[in-house]
């Protein structure tokens, strides 16, 4: 993956492993291969990155407070294996000023409740107007295309381009199981987005109703 990072600004990435890895010890680090990387920081240490472990999801994060333009580069999602050769994957972290792909979001991150909506707002430079976009979920690489309506899985995605400098995702009818990570990718370029989707107030929206029903019964009566 090839992701872009703003220069000075916060940021955060999932990385994926095997659920059968879930006891090992996590670490994120930079280089070409993964034998010889340079480790910069293991799982729940704090530092220039911080990385939490979330097992029970099979996904650790990796977070970090502000990156240079000078720290571009090769870097790896990894986990120890004892008395055999790690394993892992890599990315490729582009830190600009001004990146080719970003999220009109103060944080890389969206919420919504149970049968709601959410949008996001993808952006590129004016060079990738022409290139394919994209939303694609982290976990299982499937991508839903600019121009398709997609609802065979578990809830409705459009996909909106402007032609300029912009895409929207919709993502109606939220179920809980729509939770996780995502990326706007355009061309080879992504920018990753975590979605968390709450359960629904159904007590409220009950009392909504019954409001309103208790509202008509006495516009009946006057009538």
């Amino acid at each position: 993956m090839n992701i872009r990072v703003k220069s000075g600004s916060p940021g955060i990435i999932p990385c994926l492993y095997d659920k059968k890895h879930k006891e090992n010890r996590k670490y994120w680090c930079k280089g070409s291969h993964l034998v010889s990387c340079s480790i910069l920081a293991y799982a729940n240490e704090t530092g220039k990155y911080s990385l939490t472990d979330y097992p029970a999801q099979s996904i650790f994060t990796v977070q970090w407070k502000n990156m240079k333009t000078s720290d571009s580069g090769y870097y790896w999602c990894a986990v120890e294996i004892g008395g055999k050769r790690d394993t892992g994957y890599y990315l490729y972290l582009t830190v600009q000023s001004t990146p080719d792909v970003s999220v009109a979001l103060r944080s890389s991150s969206v919420s919504g409740h149970e049968g709601g909506d959410i949008s996001v707002q993808c952006l590129y430079s004016p060079r990738y107007q022409d290139k394919l976009k994209q939303w694609c979920r982290y976990e299982d690489q499937s991508c839903y295309t600019v121009g398709r309506t997609n609802t065979s899985q578990n809830s409705s995605v459009q996909i909106s381009d402007d032609g300029r400098r912009s895409f929207t995702v919709l993502m109606t009818g939220l179920r809980l199981t729509d939770s996780g990570w995502y990326f706007c990718s355009v061309g080879d370029r992504q920018i990753p987005v975590q979605l968390t989707v709450t359960e629904a107030k159904r007590g409220k929206i009950t009392n909504q109703f019954s409001h309103k029903n208790d509202a008509t019964l006495n516009a009946l009566k006057l009538t």
